[in-house]
């Protein structure tokens, strides 16, 4: 071996070296997988439906999943009293995606959304009065969020009602409503 290595091959070696160690990483990160979801039976997972399967058996029983329970009614007799019972309904459904505390300042979005409820309490239209247009990711999942949260409280006092609330985004992907925050630091 050369005791006195050229820069050439100085920088072959450093080169090879890091080649070796990305690979190194690539596999290591591939083991480290999340494991499968527990709560579907192995066969489920692998072909891709949440049915359980029956080994024997020609006929296999559905399971239905049961739906939410009807929310409370609203008693609110404006849109803003409403807003509450739709924050108070969308936290309730949220509770593992609701940021505890005061958001930091800098928060990842900010988007103003308007929803419009009917007399069943079902999601009738949403529309952005101000739509956080660098995060289209934020956009979509706040869409989803209102939409999946249905049905919502039946504002009995109004028949139908078009609420309006801002929701702060933060870089976790967890959220608080306006009407409902803790505040900022």
């Amino acid at each position: 071996m050369d005791p006195n290595p050229s820069p050439r091959s100085k920088t072959r070696s450093s080169w090879l070296l890091a080649g070796l160690m990305a690979a190194i990483t690539a596999v290591v990160s591939a083991c480290k997988s999340s494991a499968p979801d527990s709560a579907a039976p192995p066969d489920s997972r692998a072909a891709g439906t949440d049915t359980p399967s029956t080994t024997g058996t020609a006929s296999s029983k559905r399971a239905t999943p049961t739906p939410p329970a009807a929310p409370e009614p609203s008693n609110a007799r404006t849109p803003r009293d409403y807003r509450k019972d739709a924050a108070r309904h969308l936290y309730g459904q949220n509770a593992e995606r609701i940021f505890k505390g005061k958001l930091q300042p800098q928060l990842y979005a900010i988007g103003v959304l308007e929803v419009d409820i009917d007399r069943k309490g079902s999601v009738t239209r949403v529309h952005w009065l101000r739509a956080p247009r660098h995060a289209p990711e934020v956009v979509a999942e706040i869409e989803r969020t209102a939409r999946a949260a249905a049905p919502y409280p039946v504002p009995a006092r109004m028949g139908k009602v078009t609420y309006t609330d801002t929701w702060l985004w933060d870089k976790s992907g967890k959220f608080q409503l306006d009407t409902l925050t803790e505040g900022q630091l």
